[in-house]
């Protein structure tokens, strides 16, 4: 079983707000050139794994809105290879408003992002999120996607500012996008400490060397089985995410620096992501050969279809 549980689409860049959506249209011609985060590009790159998770996106203080409409709308076509999860901004005004129309719509999760929503993590209105989210049995996934702007707010994006929820909201479950990057250690102190507390690839996975040091850091802090897998598309595709995971010990070839054990490696992409985090959906397995089945020929071989995405302009 492979599940991406980091995408993303939209239908036009200001749905990310303005100030992102320009952004990105200057970091397109620098580092990526173009690509595409429409629903029939996320199809296709999607053809390598068995299910992928679809992340929403509000901000009422940048003006961002994937109305969660539309990816209820786009799950809805293929409901055993996709789960849809909610952009809720805790201080738009309406939380309960937000949260009972995402639930209305079958959405399996909430994504949060305090540094483009403007508000602390212990934030009361947030807390009180949380403890509906406990009580729905939703997970909330906390990220800082791309392009990061001046006006994000990195000072609440601090991975060590969810301790206090995890403790304060015991049965709450979470997901830090990009391991919590640039702060990667404070996260995984966060998952070695908390039952509930789990991160995703995505971003730091097509960062080689720094995926190297994550997961060296991990296997050592021994969380390597709290880590999901995520390609972050639109910015990457899962195909080339896999192969970046499955060949990260050319680092230690020829060396004495240590390797990542490829057992372990191989956990985090085939892991059941949607059981981890008790999602309750249902995602039908796409067949494979036994051939296939090896890790190192899981959607990453030459004749397998995919998107053709650069490279994360952090590289």
């Amino acid at each position: 079983m492979i599940i991406d549980i980091h995408t993303q689409v939209w239908s036009n860049p200001e749905q990310l707000g303005r100030e992102r959506a320009d952004a990105l249209r200057r970091q397109q011609v620098q580092h990526w050139g173009q690509f595409d985060a429409s629903t029939a590009a996320h199809e296709e790159s999607m053809r390598c794994v068995d299910g992928a998770v679809v992340l929403g996106f509000q901000s009422a203080r940048m003006g961002a809105r994937i109305p969660n409409e539309f990816i209820a709308e786009f799950v809805a076509r293929d409901q055993q290879r996709r789960v849809g999860v909610a952009g809720i901004d805790p201080l738009a005004g309406d939380l309960d408003r937000q949260l009972d129309a995402a639930i209305s719509l079958g959405l399996s999760g909430v994504v949060v992002s305090p540094a483009y929503q403007g508000f602390h993590p212990q934030h009361s209105e947030a807390m009180r999120l949380y403890e509906r989210c406990v009580e729905a049995n939703l997970p909330v996934f906390v990220t800082m996607d791309l392009p990061i702007t001046a006006g994000a707010l990195l000072e609440f994006a601090r991975p060590v500012l969810w301790d206090e929820v995890a403790r304060s909201v015991p049965g709450l479950t979470l997901v830090f996008g990009q391991l919590g990057h640039p702060w990667i250690d404070e996260t995984l102190m966060l998952l070695a400490k908390h039952a509930n507390v789990y991160a995703d690839t995505a971003g730091v996975a097509s960062r080689p060397w720094q995926l190297y040091n994550a997961l060296l850091n991990a296997v050592s802090f021994g969380v390597m089985d709290k880590l999901l897998f995520g390609s972050g598309f639109p910015y990457q595709s899962p195909a080339k995410i896999i192969e970046s995971m499955y060949s990260i010990n050319t680092y230690s070839h020829g060396t004495q620096m240590p390797s990542i054990p490829r057992n372990q490696i191989r956990g985090i992409v085939e892991r059941d992501s949607l059981e981890c985090l008790g999602i309750d959906a249902v995602v039908t397995p796409r067949f494979r050969s036994d051939d296939e089945n090896d890790a190192s020929a899981l959607g990453v071989g030459r004749g397998d279809r995919m998107i053709d995405h650069p490279s994360d302009p952090q590289t």
